[in-house]
């Protein structure tokens, strides 16, 4: 079986593990400990916390360790709130196509009073600057936008966007779980948050990062963030808790080894997108996204008259795929990321995410799957 469920989470890179177990086993201190062993351990984190920053042109400062991009959102969100309430500034923008993890915090804050604009993308699957400029209001405390899509891999423009904004007092999220380390260069631009996920880019689940950088219109103020969790005043009191250090080390160890081999790693991934664009050619399928502003790791298809739960229980010895975000794929029910770019729900229904990381799908017979898919196809 051919695993092309990558933007779901990926395998430890082995270079990562031996990181990782290394810290574990031989290194094992406690950050927050003053004798040797703990020494060497926050020693360890803060190299890792000055490569991390560096990767999106940030101060080692501004980057805090989270267990993963979904605690990190809700840092942002829920953190960011309390400023929010005092200034009477309860307006937030998002996406209709945002992550659960973004639009769960959102709707909590809802509940609370904020006013929450969703937009939609249209069939591009892309949010326009100028949509999101044109709700802006003298209220709007926050703009939250994800980097990549995850079920389709579109890549939304974070970067015009947070040149935009920082002439404005608004402050600007962006979910970078599916983009980090894929397209780099749009992460260096002024965005003041960013969520970072390790299991996406070969590093262990279980570990992400916050960076909230400073303003220098705003004299240089960091982002009035307040804390949701107490208790050890660690990670600038924003994130208690024991540093995981292996795990920290594990995240740095794979974000050198993917902005190394990244030109490597394009090639592959799109290699790869094309031939199985080829061989699923003689199938009828619609590609979900633009595919003019697209990662070329994700591929989101509708197959005609092919049932998407018929094929991943025909096809599961063959490839394990996904109907659609790993966090909603168990409920069975239509992306809401499709029918927010206005797929009908038949269509939205039989939609596949197909994701990989290249050197792990190399034994991929794209012909054996055109068969299987063709074989789902009933007859008349």
């Amino acid at each position: 079986m051919t695993y092309l469920d990558a933007a779901a989470t990926t395998r430890v890179d082995q270079r990562v593990a031996d990181i990782v177990l290394h810290w574990m086993t031989a290194e094992f201190g406690n950050a927050g400990s003053r004798h040797e062993y703990g020494i060497r351990a926050k020693r360890g984190v803060e190299r890792a916390r000055e490569y991390l920053a560096s990767t999106v042109s940030a101060e080692p400062d501004e980057l805090i360790f989270t267990s993963g991009a979904t605690e990190s959102n809700n840092i942002a969100l829920l953190g960011l709130a309390p400023y929010g309430e005092r200034t009477g500034r309860r307006h937030i923008i998002t996406s209709a196509i945002e992550h659960k993890a973004v639009l769960e915090p959102l709707e909590h804050l809802a509940g609370r009073g904020f006013e929450v604009d969703f937009l939609t993308p249209g069939p591009s699957g892309r949010i326009s600057v100028e949509g999101v400029m044109e709700r802006l209001r003298p209220d709007t405390l926050l703009v939250s936008l994800m980097h990549v899509n995850n079920e389709t891999g579109v890549i939304q423009p974070v970067a015009e966007l947070a040149q935009q904004l920082r002439a404005t007092p608004t402050y600007l999220h962006v979910d970078a779980a599916q983009g980090y380390g894929k397209v780099p260069g749009d992460l260096t631009t002024p965005i003041d948050m960013i969520s970072i996920s390790g299991h996406k880019i070969g590093a262990p689940k279980g570990v992400g990062a916050l960076v909230t950088r400073r303003r220098e219109e705003m004299d240089d103020e960091r982002v009035p963030l307040e804390p949701i969790m107490f208790g050890g005043g660690q990670e600038r009191k924003l994130r208690p808790g024991t540093l995981p250090v292996p795990l920290i080390m594990g995240l740095a160890e794979a974000a050198k080894i993917f902005e190394a081999e990244h030109a490597q790693w394009q090639v592959a991934a799109q290699d790869l997108r094309s031939r199985l664009l080829a061989g699923l050619a003689s199938t009828s399928f619609q590609v979900n996204g633009d595919q003019d502003h697209v990662v070329p790791h994700i591929l989101n298809l509708s197959f005609e008259d092919v049932d998407a739960e018929a094929f991943l229980v025909t096809l599961k010895d063959l490839v394990a795929v996904a109907t659609g975000s790993a966090c909603t794929s168990a409920s069975f029910t239509p992306s809401h990321v499709l029918r927010a770019m206005g797929l009908p729900e038949e269509a939205a229904s039989k939609s596949l995410r197909f994701s990989w990381t290249p050197g792990q799908a190399t034994d991929l017979d794209v012909e054996e799957l055109a068969r299987g898919v063709a074989k789902l196809k009933p007859s008349y």
